[in-house]
Parts: structure tokens; sequence; C-alpha cells
């Protein structure tokens, strides 16, 4: 498979050398209009057909007291999906490392400074939550719902199709899940492997057929965020359920995972919710 950098990501700092900074550096931040992968979807900036956030998590985040000391957390971040830009993760790390040799007077100042540059760089207010390494809220959980992963089906399509969508009659209210889901990465064309999570009221989905669906994305390269929005509209257009969440808890790699849910207005995602593999 031929990896190709979109144009988008030309200017990424990704692999330069004099990108690896030493020093606090919000100029790190890469924003990436969401826009341009929303428009082959038919999604409307002016109109977005879901409510939505990106939640992240950092497990390397660490700075300096004044006293010159380490200290180390996990970091939780939150952007709404309506924020005109996305951040790329790479730049995101980046911008994380050059905390490691900066001096911070508080947490609180830590996390202000994470909130403000995050918001500068998406464009609309973003969420930050530090957490100590052993804090109960980063305890792992299961998707709640009926697993699809054991259906015996045959699959030859390895790029989305969402022919393979199909509903019956009977409306049902039910969440489903898959840990096959696998994209890959549009910058290093590196695989991103994830879990999602299905909870919807309408026409029942043929569990075969959406099987086939999430495992069509195993080629398809994009970022996370736009996977999900792309699932998001091909089930409102094939199965045109009532209300639908759509949640994606993507490995982490890098030490960021990236877990975005778009949903149909008034649904919100199940929390606390972070995977093993997270």
């Amino acid at each position: 498979m031929t990896h190709d950098r979109p144009e988008t990501l030309a200017e990424a700092p990704l692999g330069r050398e004099s990108a690896y900074p030493d020093r606090y550096d919000p100029a790190l931040l890469y924003p990436i209009a969401r826009a341009a992968n929303r428009a082959p979807l038919g999604i409307r900036e002016d109109a977005l057909p879901f409510d939505g956030e990106d939640e992240w998590h950092a497990f390397e985040v660490s700075w300096l007291t004044p006293r010159g000391k380490p200290v180390v957390g996990v970091a939780r971040f939150r952007l709404p999906a309506d924020s005109p830009n996305l951040i790329e993760s790479k730049s995101w790390k980046l911008y994380l490392n050059s905390f490691n040799q900066t001096s911070f007077a508080s947490r609180e100042e830590v996390i202000a400074t994470l909130e403000k540059d995050l918001a500068a760089a998406a464009g609309a207010p973003a969420s930050v939550e530090l957490f100590g390494v052993d804090d109960q809220a980063l305890a792992t959980q299961r998707l709640p719902g009926d697993c699809i992963d054991e259906l015996d089906v045959a699959i030859d399509a390895y790029t989305p199709d969402p022919a393979l969508l199909a509903v019956g009659e009977e409306i049902v209210e039910e969440t489903l899940h898959s840990h096959l889901l696998k994209s890959n990465c549009p910058v290093t064309g590196q695989p991103d492997w994830g879990s999602v999570l299905i909870r919807y009221r309408g026409p029942r989905l043929d569990r075969e057929g959406l099987l086939k669906y999430l495992v069509s994305y195993r080629q398809h390269q994009d970022f996370h965020e736009h996977c999900v929005e792309h699932i998001f509209t091909d089930l409102m257009a094939r199965a045109r359920p009532e209300r639908l969440l759509v949640l994606a808890r993507y490995v982490r790699r890098g030490g960021l995972d990236i877990s975005p849910w778009r949903a149909t207005s008034g649904e919100r995602p199940p929390e606390p919710l972070r995977l093993a593999r997270q």
C-alpha cells in the first residue's frame, strides 16, 4: 500500500530535527481545518448533522516545579466537534514534550496554559483535566452492549463501502460494538487500531453487514475524527435511525489516544470509558 502525505500536512513538524523541543513552545501545535475532510461527506460547517467531542488522553505529561523537581501526570482533553480545526496528533505530542523542562508554579498554571494553547489552535474552547498516574478515574472499562466480532462472515472489502449496511423492518433500541476497527494514519501511513460503539434507535441493523462495513475501513487513510464522522453519516443515510451515537476508542500510540464521538442531538456517550488497549 502506498502512502501519500496530504497537502494539508505539508508544513507539519513531524520528523524535522528542529521540531523536538526542550522548552515550552505553543507554536508546535499544528491545526488542520475540518472542513476539507467533511466536504466529501456532504457535511456543512454551518449546519453540522451531529453533536460531539474529540476526547484525548495523554500519558506522557511532565513539567518542572519552580525548584526543578519533575511532576508527571495523565491529561484528558476535550475539543468540541464544532471547532473549526482539529489538531494533528504528532504535533500535539511535540507540544506536550515542550513542557518537560519548563517550570510552572502549579498544576493550575499547567491546566490554564494547556486550555489557552489548545483553544487557540482548535478555534474553540478546550477543557483539560490532570490526573495522578494511579487515579481511579483512569481505570479501564469494557464497552457496553453486544460485541459482533465473533460473527462468522466472509470479508473482501477493505475500503469504506456503505452498501454493506442493511436494515430490517423491526424498530429496536440497542448497543453494538466491535474491536476490529482499523484505519491508517494520513501523516505516516501507520495503522490506527480501535474499538467502535454504535448505539441507536431505529430499524434493526443487519449485524453481519455492519461488521463487514466496519472492517472495510482497514485500508482507509484518514484522521480518527473523520473516520467517526464517515461512519456516522453512512449510518444516518443507510439506516435512518431516530437516534444514533458513534464512539471510537482508538489504541494509544506515542503516549496519546483519541476517542471521538458523534451523535444526534441529545445523545451522550457513556462515561468514564477507557479501554484496556488505551
